[in-house]
């Protein structure tokens, strides 16, 4: 048979083939049209709805437990996000409400949820993606109710790749390695829980190929290419032969051009478990710590203790490098319910980032900046009880998200240096270094900003003349340097980092920098992506930051390439004027 390409997103950089096996999970109601309302006991379905809540919490308690060990803390938090929705108040009411107005409890929790996952399939972004978590929520409990057999995807056949319309983070928690070589899905974004997965087991993963994967029949040959987000049906024996052979060498040690030009590789990290996997990889140190992550799925901020335990963690975890952490970056897709963000029409172009920490959570900014700056201090002395005492930490810098006026980094500066100021050397009772150095001294720590939006390209130049270094964000500098959403699965090519108005932004920030003691670096998706590093590097970044699986890739890349001629490419890149050129590029590099 002729080999058929579908094309996706690819979420993890890696590829494999096997035997296509559909996976359809969503129990279905015995009855769909419910009985008779005054058939039903309403009292008798609300037990067995509250019967059916507390198995299903059981059963995510557990899940919870078996993805922490297996793939990640930060991955496995997912399943506490599950248990509040089965609390939730208004879940609750609405199925009560059915439940009372004669509807058996499947039919109840059918229809609750529906309602639910409709408000949040018309937001965008990861909102739209939490859609998701309520259809898992759903599914559990009507399969309880129903006392239906569960899907094993644990128990697939070796070599299996999975196709499905979507895959939930139950489903994804259950995926052997060792017998699925990878998935599909018709659905998803880069940044849904299976994408997240997927690139925590080094799973070969394509998401959101559209209806065309529902023509792939099971039983199928098929590959998984997620570096290039395509899913090949009859793959040639040529085809076949370059699958899954990826040379992947970790090197631990930092890699220089093949010229002699030193190029810092680091990996970004949401949690603890996400640093570990950062060393796995052979990261150089972390350039940047999405601090949000830590805010996300409780009930309440973390407290300072929290973070200093988590900023020393990842500062002892790279005693030979560096650790940008990004300050707190809520808003847009980001939403926490406990800050009580405003409803905005456009939340992309509203509240966030910068603009929140210098306004309504100035408190908590300063909160995050003193358990940063303490941490970096004990790790630097080997004091408090971080759980070292080692002699050697990585450096401590800061990054601010979202800036787009020379004021907001003046402000955030001023408020870095008074916090560094006024730290008390013993502190109260929601501290942790009672027992620190009291002759430390607090420093203030390399000070930098992301630049995702035009504002802060345009005025790159000026900003050199306050901060040490500039990091690019190119996922929300492409959305706005393009006004193109970046979860919007319609606009995606436009959005796209390899469009000629992004390169020049890019071009612009990196010029700016040249001749001043602001270096340059990259924390976006293209900094991960290897065919791009020869445009970064001629471009002049000296630091390249990712996902912790593409880290050996890149720092390969770098090896290959000589300054000299990635300059060249530079030059023909800026002469571009649509995404084909710089594609083509990219290709024929």
């Amino acid at each position: 048979m002729t080999e058929q390409r579908l094309n996706g997103v690819g979420v993890s950089p890696v590829s494999a083939s096997g035997t296509a096996i559909w996976y359809t999970p969503e129990p279905t109601l015995t009855d769909p049209d419910p009985p008779a309302p005054e058939t039903i006991d309403s009292e008798a379905e609300w037990n067995r709805f509250l019967t059916a809540r507390q198995t299903a919490k059981s059963e995510l308690q557990n899940e919870r437990e078996r993805t922490a060990a297996a793939v990640g803390e930060s991955e496995a938090e997912v399943f506490d996000a599950h248990i509040q929705f089965l609390a939730d108040p208004q879940i609750e009411s609405g199925v009560n409400s059915a439940v009372e107005s004669g509807r058996p409890a499947e039919h109840a929790v059918s229809e609750t949820f529906s309602e639910f996952i409709e408000q949040f399939e018309g937001m965008s972004g990861q909102m739209a993606e939490r859609a998701d978590d309520l259809r898992d929520v759903r599914d559990r409990l009507i399969r309880i109710l129903s006392d239906s057999e569960r899907a094993d995807l644990s128990a697939v056949p070796p070599d299996s790749v999975i196709l499905a319309e979507r895959l939930t983070p139950s489903d994804t928690a259950q995926l052997d390695p060792d017998r699925v070589a990878g998935f599909a899905t018709v659905a998803g974004g880069r940044t849904s829980h299976a994408a997240i997965f997927a690139r925590s087991l080094a799973l070969p993963a394509v998401v959101g190929v559209g209806t065309e994967l529902n023509t792939v029949e099971a039983e199928s040959a098929i590959a998984v290419d997620g570096t290039a987000g395509t899913v090949i049906i009859d793959p040639t024996p040529e085809t076949q032969a370059a699958v899954g052979n990826e040379s992947v060498t970790i090197q631990t040690d930092s890699v220089s051009t093949a010229d002699g030009h030193p190029i810092e590789v680091a990996a970004n990290v949401g949690t603890s478990a996400d640093i570990q996997t950062a060393r796995e990889y052979g990261a150089d140190g972390i350039g940047l710590f999405r601090s949000e992550f830590l805010f996300l799925d409780r009930a309440e901020p973390p407290t300072e203790a929290e973070q200093y335990e988590t900023y020393r963690s990842a500062l002892e975890s790279f005693p030979d490098g560096r650790v940008i952490v990004r300050t707190l970056d809520i808003g847009g897709d980001k939403q926490i319910e406990y800050l009580d963000l405003p409803t905005e029409d456009n939340p992309f172009l509203g509240e966030r980032g910068i603009r929140r920490s210098l306004g309504p959570d100035e408190e908590l900014f300063k909160t995050q900046l003193r358990a940063l700056l303490r941490a970096a201090r004990d790790a630097e002395t080997g004091t408090g009880t971080g759980g070292g005492s080692s002699s050697s930490s990585g450096n401590l810098a800061v990054m601010l998200p979202l800036v787009s006026t020379i004021e907001e980094v003046t402000e955030a500066q001023s408020m870095i240096e008074t916090v560094a100021s006024n730290i008390e050397t013993a502190d109260g009772d929601d501290t942790t270094d009672a027992d620190s150095d009291l002759d430390s001294a607090v420093r203030t720590p390399e000070f930098g900003v992301m630049i995702e939006t035009p504002a802060s390209a345009f005025l790159a130049p000026e900003l050199t003349d306050h901060v040490d270094f500039f990091s690019i964000g190119t996922n929300d500098l492409a959305q706005y340097v393009m006004a193109a959403e970046r979860g919007n699965d319609r606009v995606r090519t436009l959005g796209d980092y390899q469009q000629p108005a992004v390169f020049r932004a890019i071009d612009t920030t990196v010029r700016a920098a040249e001749g001043t003691d602001t270096w340059v670096g990259m924390c976006g998706e293209m900094a991960g992506d290897p065919s791009m590093t020869q445009l970064l590097i001629g471009l002049g970044l000296t630091e390249l930051s990712m996902s912790a699986v593409s880290v050996p890739q890149v720092k390969s890349a770098v090896q290959e390439t000589t300054v000299s001629e990635a300059q060249t490419l530079v030059e023909s890149a800026r002469e571009a004027t649509t995404r084909d050129t710089i594609e083509s590029l990219r290709d024929d590099r």
